[in-house]
């Protein structure tokens, strides 16, 4: 079997997303269930561009557990790295949607996510080294097992390929933010892309200004650093070269599952060899879309309706 081309490692669950719009969860009556998890969903976005993709994770031995197996190979994401931890529930995630800018996020990850139960011994080390892209998490290095087997798996791979840490700070994951940035500097040397935004970018590197925060990317061994900046878009930079990218307008529906679509982009325009502009772009197009749908996962864009969108804006990928 040939090797992936995108190979993601870490979060997996089960979101729960209300079908009523701009109203508490207190006041939700339905619910509509998808697949999640950023890695997940970034693995997602590259197969909807015909890249062969997978996902290294574990999920609870339940029902949920056994949709999640479904939901992947539908999308033509290989599972065959997804086992499952008898003793833990598959993770659910209900969210809050109040467009255009507030969708709170409720983890129920308890007594402990499967996904942070990945083992050393149990991670295809060939498989890692063999990839052409190999992304993973912050959240990744916020638990044992889990940090140990993502570092173990970095230095594996030895900076291989494309090696993507996804700075991915979510701090009800941690103690600390000085304990996540101690981890995710521990495994920034051994990645050749960040990707974060200003927040994150200050939890990896301790400033928030984005140019500083590339320069210190870099500073530590990155090689492309992308800092997401909200409404201002996208900063790219690489080898003394500097991309500023705008965001595209959109009727904003859910805001979560942007960035995971951008990083399905990202994948997909570093392996195509596109300059960085173009990749920035394409990635943005990406990402506007899937804000401009209800769900993660399932609201990725296939190629043409990223082109469509980048056309309708003067641009083209």
């Amino acid at each position: 079997m040939p090797a992936d081309e995108v190979l993601t490692m870490g979060r997996i669950g089960v979101d729960l997303y209300p079908q009523q719009v701009g109203v508490s969860l207190r006041e939700v009556r339905t619910f509509e269930k998808f697949l999640g998890g950023s890695p997940t969903n970034v693995a997602v976005a590259a197969a909807r561009y015909g890249r062969r993709s997978a996902v290294i994770t574990r999920t609870g031995d339940d029902p949920f557990g056994a949709y999640i197996h479904d939901a992947l190979r539908a999308f033509g994401v290989d599972d065959r790295y997804v086992t499952a931890v008898p003793a833990l529930p598959t993770p659910v995630t209900f969210c809050e949607i109040f467009p255009p800018d507030d969708f709170p996020l409720y983890f129920y990850r308890f007594p402990k996510a499967p996904d942070l139960e990945i083992h050393e011994s149990e991670v295809d080390l060939d498989a890692v080294r063999a990839a052409d892209v190999f992304w993973v998490t912050g959240t990744g290095l916020c638990q044992e097992p889990s940090r140990s087997a993502t570092l173990a798996a970095l230095r594996a791979r030895g900076r291989s390929g494309i090696t993507v840490l996804d700075l991915d700070y979510r701090p009800m994951f941690w103690e600390s933010r000085e304990e996540a940035r101690r981890w995710v500097q521990e495994a920034l040397p051994y990645a050749t892309v960040a990707v974060g935004n200003l927040d994150e970018c200050f939890t990896a590197v301790g400033v928030r200004e984005p140019r500083a925060a590339a320069t210190a990317l870099h500073d530590r061994g990155i090689e492309l650093a992308v800092i997401k900046q909200g409404p201002e878009g996208v900063l790219a930079s690489r080898a003394g070269e500097e991309v500023q990218a705008p965001p595209i307008p959109v009727d904003v529906v859910n805001g979560l599952g942007a960035g995971d679509a951008f990083g399905g982009a990202l994948c997909h325009g570093l392996l195509a060899g596109w300059d960085l502009e173009t990749v920035m772009r394409f990635c943005n197009a990406a990402g506007a879309i899937v804000a401009s749908r209800l769900a993660c996962a399932d609201a990725m864009p296939t190629t043409a309706e990223v082109d469509e969108l980048l056309v309708a804006g003067g641009s083209r990928a």
